[in-house]
């Protein structure tokens, strides 16, 4: 009864979902675009045999990179399909489509709808899904169920937060989690809260971010900027989020550097125009990424509008805030930051990545900060401190080596779960 409510109240919002998809395709025309997709009617041909990864967005399908190269490797018959629910994320996707072939291959994830879920698993017919993070879809779900299909919910978190919102639903997300066939999770944490609102056969595997290895070609590229910038300090503020450019902005205003460099990087592309309006109102002298030159001797604030890198963002900071932290967000993901070993400032808002981000802080490779201002200040005391500033820099290298190995243990739990299904 309760997914049965569900799924009626899921109809119903149909038209809001448009309003919504209309809404974004003011910045974004991308949403409107594959609409069929989003109720499991694909005119591409089905391949087989086939596996199915599910990564929402662009931090999703980045983070799985690794586990995708692993899968290929592994499964040299199967070709892999990706989904998406953001065009940004299907960008990213298509990336990995050129770095890797035509065995991967990407759609839209319909909307949870018990029909187009059945469509979508019909079609393709996948012998494995993987849910990365954390995706429960009651319907899909079921529909896998139905039709006795392995699925996985990979690289699983859960925030103390999140889990109270679930737990609100626990009649109906109970059956979706007790449906999984196993749940890797990346901290002993992330299984307790798991299992707490009904995941069943969870195991602490480790977090795949940590095996992302940075683009060596956009490492040298953020390596000749810092040739063409000289010994200029570069503060990056990483994937902020709505409010914190004006937070971090101000803040920059009142440092005493005139020879610091901002380097501001949004999280979402279709906010680039509105933080360099932001910019531009506080009379800053502003390069833009896009625009191809690199800043001058007389650009303050260096906007980063460009998709796919941040790498070279991370290779050219001398410091790196992480967004999403200075307000409630929960923060972003430092681990890229620190495989390019880039010390990091996170606000008190990181609950997204608590155990990774309190890891860091303890061994040296990150400091906490209240606000915008003691980031201002923090920044500007580390570039007086060279040998603090570097033995950061030597912590976030040393961190991100030392939780390297998940996607091994997660190909491993898939080799498990597929070996009676593989072999013939």
């Amino acid at each position: 009864m309760p997914r049965l409510l569900y799924s009626i109240l899921f109809y119903l919002a149909q038209p809001l979902l448009w309003l919504r998809l209309l809404w974004r395709s003011r910045k974004q025309p991308e949403y409107l675009q594959h609409l069929g997709e989003r109720y499991g009617v694909y005119p591409q041909p089905a391949r087989g045999p086939l596996f199915w990864l599910h990564v929402v967005s662009v931090g999703e399908t980045r983070a799985a990179e690794p586990l995708i190269k692993a899968l290929l490797d592994a499964y040299p018959d199967h070709a892999l399909l990706l989904t998406h629910m953001t065009p940004t994320g299907r960008a990213t996707g298509g990336e990995l489509i050129a770095k890797y072939g035509t065995r991967l291959s990407q759609v839209y994830l319909p909307y949870d709808l018990p029909d187009a879920c059945g469509r979508f698993l019909d079609h393709f017919k996948p012998r494995l899904g993987l849910l990365m993070e954390t995706e429960l879809w009651p319907n899909l779900i079921a529909a896998a169920k139905q039709r006795s299909l392995p699925l996985l919910l990979v690289n699983a978190r859960l925030s103390l937060r999140s889990q109270r919102g679930y737990q609100r639903f626990s009649p109906l997300i109970r059956p979706a989690l007790a449906a999984l066939r196993a749940v890797a999770a990346q901290t002993p944490a992330d299984a307790e809260r798991l299992q707490a609102i009904g995941a069943r056969r969870v195991s602490v595997l480790g977090n795949i971010k940590f095996d992302v290895t940075p683009s060596p070609e956009k490492l040298h590229l953020g390596a000749l900027w810092r040739q063409v910038l000289g010994g200029r300090p570069v503060w990056l503020a990483a994937s902020t989020r709505e409010g914190e450019e004006v937070l971090i902005l101000d803040a920059f205003a009142r440092c005493q550097r005139p020879d610091l460099l901002l380097l501001l990087v949004p999280r979402h592309p279709q906010r680039f125009a509105e933080v360099a309006a932001l910019i531009e109102e506080r009379q800053f002298a502003l390069c833009r990424r896009s625009a191809g030159a690199l800043p001058s001797l007389a650009t303050q604030v260096w906007l980063g509008d460009s998709m796919g890198e941040m790498p070279a963002y991370f290779a050219v900071a001398d410091l790196a805030l992480i967004g999403g932290t200075l307000l409630d967000f929960g923060g972003q993901n430092l681990i890229e930051a620190a495989a390019c070993g880039c010390p990091v400032l996170v606000g008190p808002h990181s609950y997204n990545f608590a155990q990774a981000t309190a890891d860091a802080v303890a061994c040296g490779a990150a400091l906490r900060i209240a606000d915008a201002d003691d980031a201002a200040g923090t920044v500007d005391r580390l570039l007086e401190n060279g040998e603090a500033l570097q033995a950061m820099r030597l912590a976030a290298a040393s961190f991100s080596q030392a939780h390297r190995g998940a996607t091994a243990r997660t190909l491993a739990l898939i080799n498990e779960v597929t070996a009676p299904r593989t072999r013939d």
